[in-house]
């Protein structure tokens, strides 16, 4: 009896997190499929059931092409800087430099990640100016002015510029998830490596990495996740543009909603960017996750 009134105790402790999670992920999350299904306006209770036409819409839209194809760069650059570039800075941070200017360079990599990402956007809209800004500027001074151009304006280089952004901004706050891992690590496996004779290098890929395993799966979860659900860095500094060339899911499903007016269609597309990170965040539990607690 007393273990069933704990039973019933803890349940309703956690009842009003339950319920909240349910009114503001999962429902609007289920109403967001079943709106995939119905064309309609925004502000109108008219709303005409279309079958599968928005899903097979998505098949043929080559918008929708170009922004896949934009966030799948934006994974495979996020995860090479983010997951792997900030475990070597992390590396070097934790095992190479003093206490005194690790952390002071550890608060120096973080700072950006705590600066609001539409003020970053729109600081960089300076820096990627194609007059006066400070990328050309400095392209100009070092005799590259041939490289010049608008590096937002260009179809060629716009999305680019757009992920450079996300990396500087986020870089460091991958690194800290790293350093707070490579912490726990004991130093003794380090000490009793330099006595076999392995060097830095060796030691980082035989202690370092495996150690640090489930902290890679944390990163490549958060990293992966949100390139597939990136919104703020291209829309403000491109709105998408040139044409489409840096246009992702999420633009293209606010530009679809907002714009067009096609909500049912955006549903689509909102469903869409749930099930492809859904199915990569299940395959990287599969893949990489150690069972460790």
């Amino acid at each position: 009896m007393k273990s069933t009134t704990r039973t019933w105790g803890n349940v309703l402790y956690v009842l009003p997190a339950i319920a909240l999670i349910g009114l503001f992920v999962y429902y609007p999350l289920g109403a967001n499929i079943v709106f995939s299904f119905f064309s309609f306006r925004a502000g109108s209770g008219d709303m005409e059931p279309v079958g599968l036409d928005n899903i097979t819409r998505l098949f043929d839209d080559p918008v929708i092409r170009t922004a896949l194809w934009n966030n799948v760069l934006y994974a495979v650059v996020s995860i090479v800087f983010q997951v792997c570039g900030a475990l070597v800075v992390a590396a070097w941070l934790t095992h190479l430099l003093g206490k005194r200017m690790g952390a002071f360079l550890r608060s120096v990599y973080f700072l950006p990640a705590v600066i609001s990402m539409t003020v970053i956007a729109l600081l960089f809209t300076f820096v990627f100016n194609a007059r006066g800004g400070m990328l050309n500027a400095f392209l100009e001074a070092v005799g590259l002015g041939h490289l010049q151009t608008a590096w937002l304006a260009n179809p060629d280089t716009a999305m680019g510029a757009v992920i450079s952004v996300s990396q500087w901004q986020s870089i460091g706050y991958v690194c800290m998830l790293y350093v707070v891992a490579l912490q726990q690590i004991p130093h003794e496996y380090y000490e009793a490596a330099s006595l076999d004779g392995a060097g830095r290098i060796r030691q980082f890929f035989t202690i370092t990495v495996p150690q640090a395993k489930e902290m890679i799966f944390v990163a490549m979860i958060l990293t992966v996740s949100g390139a597939f659900t990136v919104f703020n860095e291209p829309y403000i500094l491109t709105r998408g543009g040139p044409g489409n060339a840096s246009q992702v899911l999420a633009t293209y499903m606010y530009n679809q909603g907002f714009f067009q007016n096609q909500m049912g269609y955006a549903s689509a597309i909102a469903s869409l960017i749930f099930l492809i990170t859904l199915v990569l965040s299940i395959v990287q539990m599969v893949s990489f996750r150690s069972g460790k607690d």
